[in-house]
């Protein structure tokens, strides 16, 4: 199904009700990446959507405003910055059958504080010509000898890879996860650099052979025609831990404490996890939606399946403070 007969499926499906007020939203996810979406919720309802973009200063310009503020709803990615929300205490919980029966339990604050929308993997990039099929297969393996030299990544300490090293921490603990990232480090073809997409580059040069990365870079890479190339040397592996599955971090909703406009925010946090808008949000931002039913774009099909890690993303919060001392005192990004 196109986004177009999404967008419009999504209008004649969704129960229109008469506008009270606008919904005002700060986000940290580009306004583009979200407008369709939006505009689809206004055709259904008749309910104008606000998009402010905050890319900075967030939880500061939320505590500043206290309740004053004018932001309904707060959008953002990550389950680091969702905590961060929650421990700044500008967030209200939000009673809604509609969200808890849509979003898998490990995927919402237990307290109903946020919701997460969409999911992207933390997966590995690999070299086409140099990383036969079968060769990764557990996110354990990759401190292993046979990657010496072969593996690049960004930052040790970017909220990526803390959320994925505070997932080895919740199958192993942090003993076992301080000895995980002191391998993944001696394995280094580089010293930390760039984003995701720069180590997919740095796989197309020959600098090395795997990489870190989120799903959703392959379809930013492939319609920029600059990285196209770059995108087309990699193939996408889904790891696993070895007692679980893939690691998978959110994209989420939150409602504001002040919500000037409470009823009408409701009603869009419960638009974003219908089937027709999960299909949309997920297929602009090439990630996957959080709704079982909700069908995946054509392009992240292609990329395959996989089994996410039932890890609560709270309890990834929880050992985010572990993980930075453990990158930090294995030098990781030295």
């Amino acid at each position: 199904m196109t986004l177009r007969s999404l967008l419009l499926s999504a209008a004649a499906t969704a129960c229109a009700l008469p506008a009270m007020a606008d919904v005002n939203i700060y986000t940290t996810r580009q306004p583009e990446l979200i407008e369709p979406v939006m505009a689809a919720f206004t055709e259904a309802t008749g309910i104008a959507v606000n998009l402010a973009f905050v890319q900075d200063g967030l939880v500061e310009r939320l505590k500043a405003e206290a309740g004053r503020s004018p932001a309904d709803l707060v959008m953002t990615v990550d389950i680091a910055n969702l905590q961060q929300i929650v421990d700044a205490d500008v967030i209200q919980p939000v009673e809604s059958d509609v969200l808890t029966a849509a979003i898998p339990e490990n995927q919402r604050s237990p307290d109903n504080l946020w919701f997460a929308l969409t999911e992207r993997a933390r997966i590995v990039y690999a070299s086409k010509d140099r990383v036969a099929d079968g060769e990764v297969t557990t996110y354990e393996d990759l401190a292993s000898d046979q990657w010496q030299g072969r593996i690049c990544t960004r930052s040790g300490t970017h909220n990526y890879n803390l959320a994925l090293l505070s997932a080895v921490i919740a199958h192993h603990g942090e003993e076992a996860a301080r000895e995980w990232a002191a391998g993944i480090r001696a394995n280094l073809a580089r010293k930390p650099e760039g984003n995701d997409r720069a180590q997919v580059r740095a796989i197309w040069a020959g600098e090395c052979d795997i990489s870190l990365g989120n799903t959703y870079y392959m379809g930013q890479m492939l319609a920029d025609p600059e990285q196209t190339e770059w995108a087309n040397s990699v193939r996408i592996i889904f790891p696993t831990f070895e007692d679980g599955g893939t690691h998978v971090n959110v994209s989420g909703i939150a409602m504001t404490k002040a919500a000037p406009n409470r009823e009408e925010a409701l009603q869009l946090m419960e638009f974003l996890v219908s089937p027709e808008a999960q299909s949309i949000y997920a297929e602009l931002n090439s990630e996957y939606p959080v709704l079982p039913s909700a069908e995946v774009s054509e392009l992240v099909a292609s990329w395959g399946s996989f089994d996410a890690d039932t890890v609560d993303l709270t309890e990834l919060a929880n050992h985010r403070p572990a993980a930075l001392r453990i990158m930090e005192e294995v030098n990781f990004d030295g």
